[in-house]
């Protein structure tokens, strides 16, 4: 019978996943037990992904905001620190603002704007034309900014991030200036200490500091990058990737995730003998055309991965094939040709123009974006998702 049928994602249900649990035989076990009550077999090549979250819940990854202020205290001792370029989000930055407040003596906010890193607006871009504004060249200050733009509430939080984060600082009793501004080198005309808070920018962002007379420069991905007093940490990502957990903690972004999906993926092909693979995945790569958010907060989308999942994909357009190889073709002999044009495609179409208005990103960024998407962060329940023929192509 002809297959009709391509890819097939699914999003699996576990039990809660705790602090201490074995999160390795939980998906193993998960993934048997789907395959028998949904009756599909386990294949070579299909792909169990599991999110960032379970993985560091079961690490026990948390850390308190005294550990971060313990940290943030032995960096900058008792300097004004700049904590610039901060997302707008209560459960990405607003724990860790506490953290960083509260080991602090002074601190200069300074924001970019109109919008922070990831598509989070304090103001709308056209209304900085209307008021003559140019943010690549413009620094304001606090009054200045409302001056020309009033106050103005996240269309989706409800919340004055402006507000909010001064609140947050002074609740510890530390004075706290605000500035907006694009040019990371603005805040060394404030002072020479400077965490930088920005996530896929942040290598250049530490470079022009350090460059330009910053003495004391970090980044969030240096904060927690080893356990205080018995915190959770993350040697690779310090903060960046953490979640609010309570009001009091946040959980960080997991470790040794290419131990876990190694492990996976070789218990998975002792009990079925396929060889599955596996990735961890967090944020997806993808832009709400709405809101204007870019989704990714976390520094990848994939920590970790199998050997089966590197690289890009290498494939090429239908439709450019059959609209510009095959256009005097119809019915079985288009379908015939198309197929075996694709079984001897070259092993590497890079630069080819059989590839134009195909994707061209990692295969973990786009696999973990589609997981986040069927996943959401939710009550879906679904922290593991199972992807089947995401691998194939027209002709299997």
């Amino acid at each position: 019978m002809e297959r009709i049928v391509g890819t097939v994602v699914r999003g699996l249900r576990t039990p809660i996943i705790m602090q201490g649990d074995d999160i390795s035989s939980i998906v193993v076990d998960t993934v048997l037990k789907a395959s028998q009550s949904e009756g599909f077999s386990i294949c070579d090549r299909d792909v169990v992904a599991i999110t960032e979250s379970v993985v560091a819940r079961s690490q026990g990854n948390y850390a308190s905001i005294d550990a971060i202020a313990k940290d943030i205290k032995r960096k900058f001792g008792d300097d004004t620190i700049g904590v610039i370029f901060p997302i707008l989000s209560r459960n990405r930055f607003a724990i860790c603002l506490r953290g960083i407040a509260k080991g602090a003596k002074k601190i200069i906010l300074m924001f970019s704007y109109p919008s922070d890193e990831v598509g989070n607006h304090l103001v709308d871009i056209d209304v900085l034309d209307v008021k003559g504004v140019n943010p690549w060249t413009d620094v304001l200050t606090e009054e200045e900014f409302r001056n020309y733009f009033g106050y103005n509430k996240h269309p989706f939080t409800g919340i004055d991030y402006i507000e909010y984060y001064k609140s947050i600082v002074e609740e510890y009793g530390v004075e706290c200036e605000i500035i907006f501004s694009n040019d990371p080198k603005t805040i060394l005309n404030y002072t020479k200490s400077v965490l930088a808070c920005d996530i896929h920018s942040r290598k250049r962002t530490k470079r022009l500091l350090l460059a330009n007379g910053g003495e004391k420069v970090y980044g969030l991905e240096d904060i927690l990058t080893e356990s205080i007093d018995g915190s959770g940490y993350n040697e690779l990502y310090g903060l960046l990737g953490s979640n609010k957990a309570t009001e009091d903690t946040v959980k960080l972004f997991p470790r040794n995730c290419r131990e876990l999906v190694e492990k996976v993926q070789k218990e998975l092909y002792v009990k079925t003998g396929k060889t599955v693979e596996v990735m961890v995945y967090g944020d997806g790569a993808f832009k709400d055309p709405v809101g204007k958010i870019w989704e990714l907060a976390d520094p990848v989308v994939s920590p970790g991965y199998t050997a089966g999942l590197e690289g890009t994909p290498n494939e090429i357009k239908l439709k450019y094939i059959a609209d510009n190889h095959f256009s005097h073709l119809k019915g079985e002999e288009l379908q015939k040709a198309i197929s075996e044009y694709i079984k001897n495609k070259e092993a590497d179409l890079v630069g080819k123009m059989e590839t134009q208005g195909t994707t061209p990103r990692r295969l973990t960024d786009l696999i973990g974006s589609l997981c986040d998407l069927t996943s959401g962060s939710g009550d879906k329940g679904t922290p593991v998702i199972y992807i089947q023929g995401y691998f194939d192509n027209y002709t299997k």
